[in-house]
């Protein structure tokens, strides 16, 4: 039975929320709301949900580029089904279970994810 990869000193969730927020920012377009409450940054997109990045949560949640990505994840052990996004491929992802870059490009994804879902008219205007 292979072991479960032992958390890297890094993987302190201030650090992986920062990492998460940081790429959130960066992305065109991107508003940080807080409809949830203070301590769940929610990232958006024309409107539409890309990432939920928890303070003192456990992780971030992402949507995958399709619910197979997100099973895979989930049978992995890389990943969670998403509490109350149970359906569309939404996925949260525990801090301990990923470094930091595979975590930016995840939500990279779940960005142009969404993204692609708007109207032409909207991906215009960012």
């Amino acid at each position: 039975m292979p072991f479960a990869k032992a958390p890297q000193a890094w993987h302190l969730s201030g650090m992986d929320r920062d990492i998460a927020n940081r790429t959130a920012a960066a992305r065109p377009g991107a508003t940080l709301e807080h409809p949830f409450g203070d301590d769940l940054d929610t990232w958006k997109v024309g409107g539409k949900i890309f990432a939920i990045v928890g303070a003192k949560g456990r992780g971030t949640t992402l949507k995958c580029a399709n619910p197979d990505t997100a099973a895979l994840l989930i049978d992995m052990g890389r990943a969670e089904p998403a509490p109350y996004l149970k359906r569309g491929g939404w996925v949260l992802i525990p801090w301990d279970r990923m470094e930091g870059e595979e975590l930016a490009e995840r939500v990279e994804t779940s960005y142009q994810t969404v993204r692609a879902t708007l109207t032409k008219k909207v991906r215009d205007a960012l």
